[in-house]
């Protein structure tokens, strides 16, 4: 008898749940017609697309506009087949205090980080030595390094992995110093 209750009530409760998120029954202004003109085009993903061929195992990827909060990396720990976190960062942070959350990241995953231009000061490329995890750095610049300073703290970076800057033609001219590979992108619209 009191399975009998429980479906019961199990059903009921079911059917008001599915009546209540139902459309809205209030009326909505009309939209105005779309403007004349050419079809917009499919907006270019957020982050980049990282692909690596060496890589043959079968996992998610997870990519972060911006260092993830705690509660996030808590999220990824419980990710299943979790391979990469690539986070694509839109400055270098400027000392070590907000990578720190950094070193929770699941040892499982490798970490790749995008970082735009140059660093802003020796403290800023530092921080990054000081992570208790590896990470692969990718520094993507839009042209030569200001300084032979900024070459030697890139050098001095353990997780520096790359230096791609854009440009129209490859040269090599104030990169002699760079210890890293390097890479030229030309983006095409």
């Amino acid at each position: 008898m009191r399975i009998r209750t429980a479906t019961a009530l199990l059903a009921s409760g079911m059917l008001i749940g599915c009546a209540a998120g139902g459309p809205a029954t209030t009326a909505q202004p009309p939209q105005p017609p779309p403007a004349p003109g050419p079809a917009p085009r499919a907006a270019a993903p957020a982050l980049p697309l990282l692909l690596d061929r060496t890589d043959l195992r079968i996992g998610m990827t997870v990519e972060f506009p911006r260092i993830p909060t705690a509660s996030e990396i808590a999220d990824l720990a419980r990710m299943p087949a979790l391979a990469h976190v690539v986070l694509a960062l839109p400055e270098w942070p400027a000392d070590y205090e907000p990578l720190m959350v950094l070193g929770q990241l699941p040892l499982e995953a490798d970490v790749i980080v995008v970082l735009p231009g140059w660093p802003q000061s020796r403290a800023a490329a530092d921080a990054w030595n000081l992570l208790q995890r590896p990470v692969r750095i990718v520094v993507l610049a839009a042209g030569p390094p200001p300084s032979l300073g900024v070459v030697a703290d890139l050098n001095a970076m353990r997780g520096l992995e790359r230096v791609v800057v854009d440009a129209d033609f490859p040269e090599r001219a104030g990169f002699e110093r760079l210890q890293r590979p390097l890479s030229f992108r030309k983006v095409v619209e």
